[in-house]
């Protein structure tokens, strides 16, 4: 005999407002040719033969009589949703274009073009967004759920396309762009809408995720400890919610544990518009991925901390959760609350069987999938991935450092800090051998960076993880943190011969245009030193994303403002 479940599942997606986007009116082909037509560039379309979309455009716009165009360049990262939404206002509407259009949706700006489309369409300038593999599917999730419709042009092309290969796909897509900016109303609507393979339904108003409701159990699995999971996991699986591993069911019940440590508010915004959904991140939500991840409920203030980090407009997150980039969100806790909490920072910190790592970190992109819709595959762009993007968390332990931690440096002894670095899993660093400091530092110089990571073309943080040998080491011969970091930034570095034409497109401060070599970080402040690890040769160097992207230190800190003496002051 069958049995329903007792107590309804929490949906893990949180409210999605779905608003339908009206789409501006569109004009006629003797409006198009009087102008003018703004072309957005945002800065993809400068490497590889790309700029050949827009020149191929503008050649078959001249054959048709539009000649009165206004071109405008300028990069979308690092920007905020209100950021691009000012800069279609103040820049591109303010010329006062009859028509707009956009590229290049390709790769991790595509989900900020996307919006400064919907941007201009909400001005009323009829736009049309032309986008490329791997970006066409993430534009159209991005656009699914903020806009509900938007007209795109997808052209097939990648690195590697000639002029002549570009030329052709413009030529053949060329209906598609004249129709999304001169088509009537009745019409209109079938070019601008969206086939998108997640959330068709929306979540449910009540909060609860109905689907769940037509879940039944044998009496054998009744019977069975944690009775069910099996099908929740399955559910949540086809439904694109988690990371694949199995979850822990969210319900009411467990959701209110949860906030038994967290006096903040659950509507509290930890992070506004981020994400594919462009949905607000909420304590709520936040709290709702902690219950799933299995975390225990002393650990909300260490995650609504590290959210709160990663909405630092320095941390780009809203590029980060859909970046094509393999990296995680790291979270390095430093502090007595870390202890206290029992997130590890001995041997084997960054890998299994440590409870508050694993689920302290699993939360952390539990949100990204579940609230941001950053679904591998469908709406995240990384084309690799790694287990960095799972759970990516540990801590500093002052029981192994001859230096000052992260906490002590930045604030006091007292104060716990939460780290935060969109960054790639730890490079490993062997050294066994060395007898000396100086021999030490030149191979973790050499590990912190290579022509395949992201440091060699945008300097930035990076994170040197010492054991406590090595650390030895290089406080027995005087060595302080300063000295590591000057020698790094004076060494790490490549011939600019090397980083020239591949990798991707750099960006660098701009006293660094006639450097050579060419530095992988800014100055020695970008190398953070932390001992960690068991005892042994084994260091590691944690590299990051670095585009528009930085680290970000923040106190974990009651509502009041001050500084808990303990965990249990969060006690509600």
């Amino acid at each position: 005999m069958a049995k329903a479940f007792g107590n309804p599942i929490l949906d893990p997606r949180g409210r999605q407002e779905r608003t339908l986007l009206k789409l501006a009116p569109r004009v006629s082909m003797e409006a198009l040719r009087n102008g003018p037509v703004v072309f957005y560039d945002n800065t993809k379309l400068g490497f590889c033969n790309y700029m050949e979309v827009f020149r191929r455009i503008k050649s078959n716009f001249a054959a048709a009589g539009i000649t009165n165009i206004i071109d405008f360049r300028e990069t979308v990262r690092g920007k905020s949703t209100q950021d691009l939404k000012d800069y279609a206002a103040g820049k591109l509407a303010a010329v006062k274009p009859v028509a707009a259009v956009l590229a290049l949706g390709d790769v991790g700006t595509s989900p900020a073009t996307t919006i400064m489309t919907i941007a201009m369409e909400e001005l009323g300038i009829p736009s049309v967004y032309v986008t490329s593999p791997p970006g066409s599917d993430l534009v159209r999730g991005v656009a699914f759920y903020r806009a509900g419709q938007l007209c795109l042009c997808p052209i097939d092309i990648y690195q590697g396309s000639s002029v002549e290969e570009i030329a052709q796909k413009v030529d053949a897509v060329m209906p598609v762009i004249f129709e999304s900016l001169t088509l009537p109303p009745e019409k209109l609507a079938a070019r601008a809408a969206l086939d998108f393979a997640l959330d068709k339904q929306a979540p449910a108003e009540d909060g609860t995720l109905h689907q769940a409701k037509a879940l039944e159990l044998s009496e054998a699995e009744a019977a069975e400890p944690a009775a069910g999971i099996e099908a929740v996991t399955d559910l949540f699986n086809d439904l694109h919610l988690g990371d694949g591993l199995p979850i822990v069911p969210p319900t009411t019940a467990r959701l209110e544990r949860m906030f038994s440590y967290c006096p903040f508010a659950p509507d509290t915004i930890l992070a506004r518009e981020i994400g594919p959904s462009g949905k607000d991140v909420t304590v709520r939500d936040v709290a709702m991925a902690a219950v799933m991840a299995g975390c225990k409920p002393p650990h909300m203030p260490i995650l609504v901390t590290a959210f709160k980090a990663m909405a630092d407009k320095r941390y780009n997150f809203l590029q980060s959760v859909t970046t094509s980039h393999p990296g995680g969100n790291m979270i390095l806790v430093s502090g007595p609350l870390a202890k206290e909490l029992g997130i590890h920072g001995q041997a084997g910190c960054l890998g299994p069987g440590f409870p508050a790592n694993m689920t302290i970190g699993r939360a952390v992109n539990l949100v990204l999938v579940n609230t941001c819709r950053a679904v591998p595959a469908y709406s995240d762009l990384a084309c690799i991935s790694s287990q960095a993007e799972i759970s990516f968390c540990f801590a500093e332990d002052p029981a192994l450092t001859p230096w000052k931690t992260i906490n002590a440096e930045r604030f006091d002894d007292k104060t716990t800090t939460v780290y935060v670095l969109k960054a790639e899993p730890p490079h490993d660093i062997i050294d066994f051998l060395s007898m000396s400091a100086g021999d030490l530092i030149d191979g973790i110089t050499d590990s912190c960076t290579t022509l395949g990571s992201n440091n060699s073309y945008m300097p930035g943080p990076l994170v040197v993880v010492v054991t406590r040998d090595h650390a030895w080491l290089f406080s027995r011969e005087g060595w302080t943190k300063d000295a590591i970091r000057r020698h790094i930034h004076a060494y790490a570095f490549h011939p600019v011969p090397m980083v020239r034409g591949r990798g991707l497109v750099p960006v660098r401060p701009a006293d660094f245009a006639n450097r050579h070599p060419m530095p992988v970080t800014r100055s020695p402040q970008d190398i953070e030193i932390v001992v960690a690890g068991g005892r042994g040769g084994h260091s590691a160097v944690i590299l990051p994303w670095a585009l528009h992207s930085e680290a970000i230190v923040e106190p974990v800190l009651l509502p009041s403002g001050q500084v808990p003496s303990s965990i249990e002051d969060f006690k509600v």
